[in-house]
Formats: structure tokens, C-alpha cells, sequence
């Protein structure tokens, strides 16, 4: 069902798109400019434009249309499958690959094929997200970690909520990072100037990443990175905000970056706790091939 939501302006001034797009900060200022173009967004019963200067008294009313409903169905996809028994499976994901369907990725996503080629997942994140535990962003590859039930879905999770599990990442960045090791503790929260991001700032979750040098190369370094929290795009935010952006990242890189399939980052290592064994299980994945060949051409400049 669709859902409205009314705004009684006392001295609000500016644009009407810049004024929702704060309002409804769950939305992209781009989706309010759709709305108000749909006529889905009146001030005092109009319909306005996206510039419409915001006024003291103005009635503003957004209708928010409900997302059509995605149905992940099977699809016979390529996709490595390092471990797997009754509870657990564990994924080698490609770069390029999304997790999950979303708007715009109704198919061709790792819940697709897992959908395919494992017999049962579980439901406690619904029909869209079946067995998915926790996420890599589309462009980083690596391991994953897949409940096949709800009991394996619950004990993985706490295991990540009370950081017992371990992520190991490896990145390469632009610069030579002065320290050998360190800690970046910043808290990230939804950049203001771009919904697209996330960036630190006051505020913001408490998010915390560990790195280590493992190889310089002058103008660029690589990293072994731990995370001690898992916040959308951490890594990634917090190497940008120590001025290291990492290497081939088309939304938080520098203009000039290597070109890839996204950013040089891949989730190598996955640690946890067998969800019914209580076994401590530890699982690695090499470098993809074009990760390889990039950092040789890096060396050999």
C-alpha cells in the first residue's frame, strides 16, 4: 500500500527537492525529483516543480509509491562454492556480481544462483535475501558466509554481531601509507551532499577497521584489512577519509584510478564458528586473476 506523508513548514526555505530529499533521508534526492515530476508531491494541493521554493506555512504532501515486489527465482549461474554442509555454505564471490535482487538487479545476483544450486536457505531475511548472513559490495569479490537454516542463520549472525567471526580483506590503495599498521576508528553514517555515499561523520555508527602493510609500490600500497565492525561500504569509506581512496573505485577513487571491474578489493579470508559443531572453521580465497595481473603491473612499474 502506498504511503503519504504531509510536511507543515514553519521557516524552511530553498528548493522543495533538496528539502525532501533531507525530510525523507531514506531517499535519494533523485527518487523525490521523480516523484515530483510523477505529481506524486503537492504543496497546499498543487503539483509543483523540483525548484519550488520552499515557503513558511506551506502544506507539502509526498505520496511514496510501495517498490514492486521482486521475486528471486533460480538461475543456473556460475558460482564457486568453497565449503558446504546441512547448515553452512560458503561462496568465492566474483566482482561484478550483486548479492542480492534489488531494484535494478531482478536477476543474475548471487541469491539467484544460490537459489539454483543449493537444496535449502534460510528465510529469517525473507524471499529476497535467502540465507544471506552479511554482504560484499557488487565489485568486491570473495568469500561469504550462507545459512541454510534458520538456527545456522541466527548463530552466524550473532557471531558477526559480537565480532567473534572474522573478515579478512586485501586492498590495494593509492599512495605510500606511512604506517606499517594501524587502526581507523571513525564513525560512518549517509553522506549529506550524496545519497549514493556514505562517508565519517559526527554522529554517524561507531565502525572500526584494522589494517597492515603487506607490499609497497611507491604510489601504491597493499593492504590486509580487518573488520571489527561491518558498515556499508566501511572499508572503503575509511581508506578514503585516511587519504588513501582505494585503487579502481569508481564511487569513492580518485578521477584518475586503474582501470578494473571496480575497486581492487577481496574479501580473502572468513572465519567463524560452526553454527551446530561449534568447530572454528577458517576458509581462504587467492586473489582473482585480474587483481594478480594488475598488481604485477604494478611491480614491474
Amino acid at each position: 500500500m502506498d504511503k503519504t506523508k504531509q510536511y507543515q513548514i514553519s521557516n524552511e526555505t530553498g528548493r522543495l527537492d533538496k528539502y525532501l530529499s533531507k525530510a525523507l533521508n531514506e531517499h535519494s534526492r533523485s527518487q523525490v525529483q521523480t516523484w515530483i515530476k510523477e505529481g506524486l508531491v503537492t504543496v497546499n494541493e498543487e503539483a509543483v516543480k523540483a525548484n519550488y521554493k520552499v515557503q513558511a506555512g506551506d502544506l507539502i504532501k509526498v505520496t511514496i509509491k510501495e517498490p514492486e515486489e521482486i521475486d528471486a527465482k533460480p538461475e543456473d549461474l556460475d558460482i564457486s562454492i568453497v565449503y558446504e554442509d546441512a547448515d553452512v555454505v560458503v561462496v568465492n564471490k566474483p566482482s561484478g556480481m550483486v548479492v542480492h535482487p534489488s531494484i535494478g538487479h531482478a536477476s543474475g545476483t548471487l541469491v539467484n544462483a544460490l537459489l539454483y544450486h543449493v537444496d535449502d536457505l534460510s528465510g529469517i531475511n525473507g524471499k529476497i535475501r535467502p540465507g544471506i548472513v552479511h554482504r560484499i559490495d557488487k565489485d568486491t569479490s570473495g568469500l561469504l558466509m550462507v545459512a541454510k537454516n534458520d538456527l545456522a542463520h541466527e548463530k552466524l549472525a550473532k557471531q558477526l554481531q559480537e565480532k567473534s567471526a572474522g573478515r579478512e580483506y586485501i586492498a590495494l590503495v593509492h599512495g605510500d601509507i606511512e604506517n606499517d599498521k594501524g587502526t581507523i576508528d571513525a564513525p560512518i553514517g549517509r553522506d549529506p551532499k550524496n545519497r549514493k555515499k556514505f562517508t565519517v561523520i559526527e554522529g554517524g555508527k561507531a565502525s572500526v577497521t584494522h589494517f597492515e602493510v603487506i607490499e609497497r609500490f611507491g604510489e601504491y600500497t597493499l593492504l590486509r584489512l580487518n573488520l571489527e565492525t561491518g558498515r556499508t561500504h566501511q572499508i572503503r569509506v575509511h581508506l578514503e577519509y585516511i587519504g588513501h581512496r582505494m585503487a579502481g573505485d569508481p564511487l569513492y577513487g580518485p578521477r584518475k584510478t586503474l582501470d578494473g571491474q571496480g575497486q581492487f578489493l577481496h574479501a580473502a579470508s572468513l572465519s567463524f564458528d560452526h553454527p551446530r559443531t561449534g568447530e572454528h572453521m577458517t576458509f581462504k580465497a587467492d586473489l582473482p586473476e585480474t587483481f594478480k595481473e594488475t598488481l604485477e603491473w604494478v611491480k614491474r612499474r
